[in-house]
């Protein structure tokens, strides 16, 4: 089955082929830095990370260039607020952020540009646009001409003769249009600017993300990813001002993420219900997080409660036991046992990689490996050897390791204790056999107030430190 993914421009779910065999350039938007990340930033990262990992697995070198916007409205009034400069204002979130990432296990992009750092190729590109008589100048700020551009609407699907410009875009009357958005603000008192040939200024934010695509990935690109918010006006407007000078379709595939909400409210610092990054991960693994994201569609809005969070920590939990050795003096499974071990392993590949190639289904992707611990487990605790539990663990590695999941144990976590927690563990299920359920509940509570939780199923009882 060939990889097949949905393409928002086209709505339907369309047979992967990069624009060069082997090779895919892949653009991300990234966050504007004016303020710690939260953890719907870190969604839209993992999401994104977790489809670059699978694209290189499946053998293509990734390109991937995810943007900073480090000079926008919001940093500079956020510098006002706080007294300082908004370049070292950007520059603090920019670190905070990077940080933020490795500790997700985001893998770095090959490439980070910043707008600050683009100048030149984004007045660059919009002098060609004023040259191609899409573009035009008032009072030394530059707007595009969207009714220049029949195709307006495309990707959004919205009809350029029925949009609210009121609705997100403040209505300027010197604009020829009122859905006409800026490519270059003029300089107001106080705030950073550049110099160009319409005087100084800055950058709309539109212009950064396609000045950035020409000048790392070329006039045409493979797979451009952001949240479902930045279709429109952001990445509509990025396809008209781009194609406007090319002439070519912008991006191959448009991929985005759902957003994240809170029992269907959406995360808003004015409601009060903003998570940073840094907070999520001073009470759980950044694994819990990416967990969230691999369980769901990523097309799809997340939610997040207190309820979905616990469920989550419990399948980590769960994913953590596949990783623990063989019983102490395990005396092996059958040879036919081992060998249905083995074919487990290879089921849960193929089904992990049908999965995947259908628009990246994680979920179903989880559910195979799920499948894989409920199989390790069983052999481990029939007494497999760890020779006989190696393949399918390296199985479960690999196809963990695909989706960026680390599940690494806590630091000292493995200790001489765990040869005892597994006789209390094989004393209970004894107990639990006889219907002794007084002590066995005893074990079981003695054994988590000293950080250890049981996990029963129908194939047997698993333990993990919490």
């Amino acid at each position: 089955m060939a990889l097949k993914v949905y393409n928002t421009l086209t709505r339907t779910k369309e047979v992967f082929q990069p624009l060069e065999p082997g090779k895919v350039r892949m653009y991300v938007c990234g966050p504007t830095v004016y303020d710690r990340a939260h953890i719907g930033h870190a969604m839209s990262a993992i999401v994104f990370d977790i489809i670059r990992r699978y694209l290189e697995y499946s053998g293509y070198e990734v390109r991937f260039v995810m943007n900073y916007t480090d000079v926008d409205d919001k940093i500079i009034e956020r510098a006002k607020q706080m007294g300082i400069d908004p370049f070292a204002l950007a520059q603090r979130y920019i670190e905070d952020y990077q940080r933020n990432l490795a500790a997700l296990n985001v893998k770095p992009a090959t490439l980070n540009p910043r707008a600050t750092q683009e100048m030149d190729f984004i007045i660059n590109m919009i002098q060609k646009l004023i040259d191609a008589g899409v573009a035009y100048v008032v009072d030394g700020d530059v707007y595009y001409r969207v009714e220049s551009y029949p195709e307006y609407g495309k990707l959004s699907g919205r009809k350029l003769e029925t949009m609210n410009a009121g609705a997100r875009v403040k209505v300027d009357d010197r604009k020829e249009h009122p859905m006409d958005f800026a490519l270059w603000k003029a300089a107001k008192e106080g705030e950073p600017a550049w110099d160009s040939p319409w005087g100084k200024g800055r950058p709309g934010w539109h212009i950064e993300c396609s000045a950035m695509n020409l000048h790392h990935l070329g006039e045409q690109i493979d797979i451009h990813g952001g949240g479902t918010d930045l279709i429109f006006p952001h990445h509509e407007n990025e396809i008209a001002q781009t194609e406007a000078l090319t002439h070519k379709p912008f991006a191959r595939y448009w991929i985005h993420n759902g957003m994240l909400t809170f029992k269907s409210e959406k995360m808003s610092k004015s409601v009060g219900n903003m998570i940073t990054i840094d907070e999520f991960l001073q009470e759980h693994p950044g694994d819990v997080m990416r967990l969230l994201v691999l369980n769901g569609s990523y097309r799809s809005p997340l939610t997040y409660s207190d309820e979905v969070l616990e469920q989550t920590e419990q399948a980590y939990r769960r994913l953590l036991s596949a990783k623990k050795p063989a019983l102490p003096n395990a005396p092996g499974i059958s040879p036919e046992k081992a060998q249905a071990l083995i074919e487990a392993a290879q089921k849960a590949h193929a089904q992990f990689i049908e999965s995947m190639d259908d628009d990246f289904n994680t979920a179903a992707a989880m559910a195979a490996i799920f499948e894989l611990v409920k199989q390790i487990n069983q052999a481990r605790a029939e007494g497999a050897t760890q020779a006989q539990l190696e393949p399918a663990q390296a199985m479960f590695n690999e196809l963990t390791g695909v989706l960026g999941l680390q599940l690494e144990e806590r630091a000292g976590a493995q200790t001489n204790a765990d040869p005892f927690i597994d006789l209390l563990v094989a004393v209970r299920s004894e107990l639990r056999a006889q219907k002794n359920w007084a002590l066995s509940d005893k074990i079981r509570d003695e054994l988590k107030a000293l950080g250890v939780i049981l996990e029963d199923s129908k194939d047997g009882t698993t333990w993990s430190w919490e």
